[in-house]
């Protein structure tokens, strides 16, 4: 565990202000659930909750399957990082920080198909996507919060995504949402 050399001590209402730097570094917004967890040392453990994240096994599953279905790359995300990767993509992206225009497209609840040569193409990860060349971006919602994304990706210059790939981004979306509302 990485030591931060603040203090805070705990109110009369028994709460803890978390520090400003340590909010914004681990993208923790007001309003966002934490998970609470303690050790056998008797530490306590505040883990970012996400919602989405407890369907990665179904997800990574579901990703799979459409990615062998379709012959695209699919990323599934939480609103903060990703949460399943099938396809030919970089693996080591799982569990990676999503870019800050792809959390924005989730938070605003937009859905995106695009090409690379498009004003609305957006960087997905913040590693280099530049070898992407269409992506459709559908935002995952589940009792009416965005929570997450469906994104369909190709490295082919010679396809065009339009509304197939839009459909079935839509449509896994959706599929997701309300496999989380149960």
């Amino acid at each position: 565990m990485k030591a931060t050399g603040i203090v805070r001590r705990i109110d009369d209402l028994g709460r803890v202000v978390v520090p400003k730097e340590i909010r914004r570094t681990l993208r923790i917004r007001e309003g966002d659930p934490l998970e609470i967890f303690t050790d056998r040392e008797g530490e306590i453990i505040l883990k970012k909750y996400s919602p989405i994240g407890e369907l990665g096994h179904f997800a990574k599953q579901y990703a799979d399957s459409l990615a062998q279905t379709t012959g695209y790359i699919v990323m599934i995300t939480d609103k903060d990082q990703f949460i399943a990767i099938a396809g030919s993509a970089k693996k080591d992206l799982i569990a990676r920080s999503i870019s800050h225009e792809l959390e924005e497209i989730i938070n605003e609840r937009e859905n995106i198909v695009a090409s690379s040569e498009d004003k609305r193409f957006i960087k997905i990860g913040n590693e280099d996507d530049s070898e992407y060349t269409n992506q459709a971006i559908y935002t995952i919602i589940s009792e009416g919060d965005a929570i997450g994304s469906v994104i369909l990706l190709t490295k082919d210059a010679k396809i065009k995504f339009g509304d197939t790939e839009a459909k079935l981004a839509a449509t896994a979306a959706s599929f997701l949402g309300r496999q989380m509302e149960q």
